[in-house]
């Protein structure tokens, strides 16, 4: 470089005048003056003293961290098979399936008509099975039920009379009128018998005759009339009569009992523990059988819905006992028994995630839980544990 050849020519050009050092051969001499040069073998071993060490210290970093590497892999492959195994262990024992409660609800409605006389609860309110919770006006089914008691106390005074049969005033009413009428007959006799005599002798006109014989023949059926009525008396009324009577009798007792009955149902009753979800009526409101008055949610039993593999239904059997968590409550748990497997296959619903593709088939099952501390609500998911050790 011109820099480089500037710095070297100046040593010569400065002593252009002076003598050459003794010994010296020109520039030569000058340039041996300089400090001595190693030789390149001392270099090179220097440069190799010197690599050396560095090198022998990136190797040995490098082996520990393979060391290391090969650490972890083993161990993750320890844990994983010792997951696997307890994993197989735990299938084998339990059964793990996803669900929602089951949403129950009945509709409470009146089975008769008539207007709402009160309310006894509002939405939100807890009841018990067999409470009051609504009632009609009564004044019109207590006047029906009055109404039947008449018309059944009335049959049953016809029936008694009837099976008693005729009374000993009656037969003897009876009796007497057979005796009139013998007595007519008599007098009737006499005079036809009379008439035919004087009828020979002109004495009596044709027609005075007729007559005659007309009061005879009168006379001799009236007779037989008392007779026969005597004779019914005595005997009393057909069993026919009195069947009638006797059915007539429990007509009017299954009136009576219709009646009672539309009594009751004026009062609106829950058929079993819950909740009040919706109150749809109001007091004075005319309302028809069947009209929904109350919402109610079934507190107890727990229904759980829930889907099993067709794999897994071998597995699993009515009255398996298992349990059953939220998300809400991980740690706490509620027991459950199986308590119906459908007998159809479907797909799987789309709310349901199982291990399996979701085209697969499965099998509906209901859990029943019992909740005494109210905390499964309807519609919320839960995990159902099944215990397939359980024979109950």
């Amino acid at each position: 470089m011109p820099t480089a050849k500037h710095d070297a020519d100046e040593p010569a050009s400065k002593h252009r005048g002076e003598p050459a050092p003794p010994g010296g051969a020109g520039s030569a001499g000058a340039r041996s003056a300089g400090p001595p040069q190693r030789p390149a073998s001392s270099q090179a071993e220097k440069k190799a003293t010197t690599a050396t060490p560095g090198y022998q210290s990136h190797g040995g970093r490098s082996r520990r961290g393979l060391l290391l590497v090969a650490i972890l892999l083993a161990s993750a492959a320890g844990l994983f098979a010792w997951y696997r195994f307890e994993k197989q262990e735990a299938d084998q024992t339990q059964l793990v399936l996803q669900g929602n409660i089951d949403v129950r609800q009945v509709n409470l409605a009146f089975k008769v008509e008539g207007r709402i006389a009160s309310l006894a609860v509002d939405e939100g309110d807890a009841v018990t099975a067999g409470q009051v919770v609504a009632t009609l006006d009564k004044k019109y089914f207590e006047d029906d039920l009055r109404l039947a008691h008449a018309r059944r106390d009335n049959a049953k005074a016809t029936l008694a009379r009837l099976e008693h049969g005729s009374r000993p005033e009656e037969i003897a009413s009876a009796r007497a009128q057979v005796a009139e009428q013998r007595a007519a007959l008599t007098r009737a006799q006499q005079d036809f018998e009379r008439a035919e005599r004087l009828v020979g002798q002109g004495a009596v006109s044709r027609e005075s005759f007729d007559q005659s014989r007309s009061a005879l023949d009168e006379a001799q059926a009236r007779l037989k009339y008392s007779e026969e009525s005597e004779r019914m008396a005595v005997i009393g009324p057909r069993q026919e009569d009195i069947d009638a009577a006797r059915a007539q009798l429990a007509a009017e007792e299954a009136a009576v009992v219709q009646s009672e009955r539309r009594l009751a149902d004026s009062e609106l009753i829950a058929p079993s523990a819950g909740v009040i979800l919706t109150r749809a009526r109001e007091k004075g409101a005319i309302v028809a059988p069947g009209e929904t008055v109350y919402a109610l949610t079934l507190a107890s039993p727990v229904w759980v819905r829930t889907y099993v593999n067709e794999p897994d239904l071998g597995r699993i059997h009515p009255g398996m006992h298992g349990t059953v968590r939220t998300d809400s409550a991980p740690d706490k748990t509620y027991e459950g028994r199986i308590g119906f497997i459908s007998p159809t296959a479907e797909f799987t619903p789309k709310t349901v995630e199982t291990r399996e593709l979701r085209t697969n088939l499965v099998y509906r099952l209901r859990v029943l839980v019992d909740d005494p501390d109210q905390g499964l609500r309807q519609g919320m998911p839960v995990t159902v544990t099944l215990d397939l050790n359980s024979r109950d």
